[in-house]
């Protein structure tokens, strides 16, 4: 397993992190505890995880990922692994988590309190603002368009301040934003310096290879700045390992479970995916490691949120560490990105 420094912090990271979202849901917490166990065993120090989750959120199910990591730091030593946890940004469709989600203080303590309860645990490593409270371009939407009707407030330096406290409590060591743009992270950044607030360390994004929009602008941020892009949905909910183009999935596979979940549904990701094959098959590779591979070899990424719902698609992902792609196939790569851009956003 290879580790990077995540941000200007001595922390180190395994390049592949363990994402969680799919524990409570597609995978019961027997299957949890094995994934965790594997991917230890592999090397793997970083586990990612929300209060929200599990995905898609439901209120049956939520805080469920959260627990069945809890039962396992029961059992294995809490101080072998960095965790990362997400407190909830504003939707309606949430509401059951709480009626006022958003960034304020009591929000973020309160979300914290919980995860902490439900993790059984005392801290957590890096506490990241899930998604921004603003109308903003994330979630499906490559470009900005701005919503004269948006009634959000600027209360940036009031989480930023919340944050810096908990680390001083000591509840959490580090925090991180998630589904921000450029102009968010700069902002944070701004108040963070001006204020004498430690910055944000990472920023949890989306990055595959049907969505370099992270490319345009966040990409240089993190270089310049020093702030880690933690890489999610890399293989683009399972359209990147190839099986639906060959007909190799099932009614339970993610994206004909949760028609809802539709941001990679789309006829362009589709014809990009089937280029995608061409290339890995023509290299002797999976589809799965190559893209698995691009993500990682990013110099903006610190680690590649991989998931799994079994262990035979956990080892492929996490053998994906090993494989170095070649110019050729890089090249190749940005060809298909040329003539398809960023066909899911």
């Amino acid at each position: 397993m290879e580790f990077k420094k995540l941000g200007k912090t001595n922390l180190e990271v395994s390049a592949i992190c363990l994402g969680t979202m799919t524990f409570g849901e597609q995978n019961s917490e027997k299957d949890g505890h094995e994934q965790m166990d594997y991917a230890v065993n592999c090397g793997i120090n970083f586990f990612d995880t929300a209060e929200m989750y599990s995905v898609p959120g439901r209120q049956e199910t939520q805080g469920s990922t959260e627990r069945i990591l809890g039962t396992w730091f029961e059992k294995n030593n809490r101080k072998n692994i960095i965790l990362a946890s997400k407190v909830t940004g504003p939707s309606a469709g949430l509401k059951f988590i709480s009626p006022e989600l958003g960034f304020s203080r009591a929000r973020i303590n309160e979300a914290l309190e919980g995860s902490l309860r439900r993790l059984k645990t005392d801290y957590i490593d890096i506490y990241q603002m899930h998604w921004p409270e603003r109308k903003t371009n994330f979630f499906g939407q490559l470009g900005y368009s701005h919503q004269e009707d948006d009634q959000w407030q600027d209360n940036f330096e009031e989480a930023i301040t919340a944050m810096d406290d908990l680390i001083k409590s000591g509840k959490i060591r580090h925090w991180g934003l998630s589904n921000e743009t450029s102009w968010g992270v700069m902002r944070s950044v701004g108040i963070c310096d001006i204020k004498n607030h430690p910055r944000p360390i990472s920023i949890q994004n989306p990055y595959n290879l049907l969505n370099r929009s992270y490319e345009v602008g966040l990409a240089e941020v993190s270089i310049r700045e020093k702030i880690s892009l933690l890489a999610y949905s890399p293989m683009a909910f399972g359209l990147l390992s190839g099986k639906y183009h060959k007909n190799l999935d099932n009614p339970d596979n993610r994206i004909n479970k949760y028609k809802q979940l539709s941001r990679y549904n789309g006829k362009e990701s589709y014809e990009a995916t089937a280029r995608y094959i061409k290339i890995a098959d023509e290299a002797g590779i999976s589809l799965a490691k190559m893209a698995l591979a691009f993500v990682s070899r990013q110099p903006f990424v610190s680690s590649n949120i991989i998931g799994a719902t079994n262990i035979l698609q956990l080892a492929e992902n996490i053998d994906s560490i090993n494989y170095k792609l070649t110019d050729d196939i890089m090249e190749a790569i940005n060809r298909v990105h040329k003539e398809i851009s960023n066909p899911a956003p």
